[in-house]
């Protein structure tokens, strides 16, 4: 990864990354079976991602505006410590977390895609999204992902910021002794 200095000493401060999920996590598409349920197709390496970023101590959370089972069990899957649905003014739940991790923005990670998103991404230290955000979001982030939302942007940015804080995977997946 080759990144600019200044984008490597943010990363280094990072203690949240939260996340939006569909255009994110997912790749955006909606897909409901006939009694209305929902399906979302999740990228297991982004998953592990998050995993390690929580491995890290690094508090992880998850802002979406939707409001369904499906993120709750994906959440609980991929260790997420904090989960906010059905948030139609996502800044209200960033300072929810500022408070109660007494938390100053810059060390704060929010990585979105569309209009819901940029009132949050104005304001944390690092902002993100992955490279098929809306032009709006692309120009309020400072770290654009190479890869599409749900093909690998969460995953990236997981990686970016372990490196800049000088963690590896390989410590961080090491067994711990009991």
């Amino acid at each position: 990864m080759n990144y600019n200095p200044e984008l490597i000493e943010i990363a280094s401060k990072i203690k949240l990354v939260a996340f939006d999920v569909d255009g994110v996590m997912t790749d955006g598409s909606l897909t409901f079976l006939e009694d209305g349920r929902e399906i979302k197709t999740y990228n297991a390496k982004d998953g592990l991602g998050v995993v390690m970023l929580s491995k890290a101590g690094i508090i992880t959370s998850i802002i979406t505006a939707r409001d369904n089972n499906v993120v709750k069990i994906r959440a609980g899957q991929i260790d997420i410590k904090e989960l906010y649905m059905g948030q139609k003014n996502k800044v209200q739940a960033l300072i929810e977390l500022l408070k109660k991790y007494e938390l100053d923005l810059s060390q704060i990670a929010y990585m979105g895609d569309d209009l819901p998103d940029i009132c949050v991404l104005q304001k944390v230290g690092l902002a993100c999204c992955p490279k098929d955000a809306i032009k709006e979001v692309i120009e309020n982030c400072n770290f654009v992902s190479k890869f599409n939302g749900g093909k690998g942007a969460v995953r990236e940015l997981c990686d970016f910021i372990l490196k800049a804080q000088n963690l590896t995977y390989d410590n961080l997946l090491k067994p711990t002794k009991q």
